[in-house]
């Protein structure tokens, strides 16, 4: 049985991935960003294990997971929670770019430097769940690319670092996907949501499992999904 970290899981894609993998009987650790939040991913996920970090604060992770007890080994780590907030660069202050690098890059950086020694011991698997912004930057989506950008960078170098050790590292680029945050991205960009024109977040899923999934002779070092429709 596997050991999965999962953050996002409230939600979207984390909540697709969650559900398949408790539905196979792995052993899911979800982050909340507190108490309350742990309470309702627990009561969705019985038998789950949560943790409490707030991923808006990267300084205070350490502090927050060293009072909590730790998993000894780790299979896999699916960094998949992340947080937009569209504007002109003109128009950006510091904590709108504060807010998308801290949850978007510098908490996935901290909490892969946590959990590194229980992937290492499990030849684990670390996937960040980027984005097409990822790839790609466009008007009016500066801070949240930029941050998506310096995911990939953070990817790719983990993957040099870890590799020689059997720590596999994964980074998956939807594209808009029907999920809360498209919805609130709609509203920013005054257009109507509708959903139906987006991937289904249960294909997305489909994705980070068959990556996790992989035998062991091969890696999966991108994946680009995009809508079929």
């Amino acid at each position: 049985m596997a050991t999965h970290l999962i953050t996002g899981a409230g939600s979207g894609i984390g909540a697709a991935v969650a559900r398949r993998l408790h539905e196979r009987g792995d052993e899911l650790l979800l982050l909340a960003r507190d108490a309350g939040r742990a309470k309702e991913l627990a009561g969705r996920f019985p038998g789950a294990r949560t943790l409490v970090a707030d991923l808006a604060d990267p300084d205070r992770i350490s502090k927050s997971l060293g009072m909590q007890p730790m998993p000894d080994r780790l299979d896999s780590l699916l960094h998949i929670a992340g947080v937009v907030d569209l504007g002109p660069i003109g128009d950006l202050r510091p904590k709108t770019w504060h807010q998308q690098l801290n949850a978007n890059l510098i908490s996935p950086a901290e909490l892969t430097r946590l959990f590194l020694p229980q992937l290492r011991a499990a030849r684990g698997h670390v996937l960040f769940v980027n984005s097409g912004a990822g790839l790609n930057a466009h008007a009016e989506w500066g801070a949240y690319a930029a941050s998506k950008h310096g995911l990939k960078a953070l990817a790719d170098s983990l993957r040099q670092e870890e590799h020689a050790g059997g720590v596999r590292v994964t980074s998956v680029y939807p594209g808009r996907t029907a999920s809360p945050m498209q919805a609130k991205v709609h509203s920013q960009e005054g257009k109507e949501y509708v959903p139906a024109k987006f991937i289904d977040p249960e294909s997305v899923a489909t994705t980070i499992v068959m990556a996790i999934d992989l035998p062991r002779d091969a890696e999966v070092n991108d994946l680009t999904v995009r809508p079929g429709r």
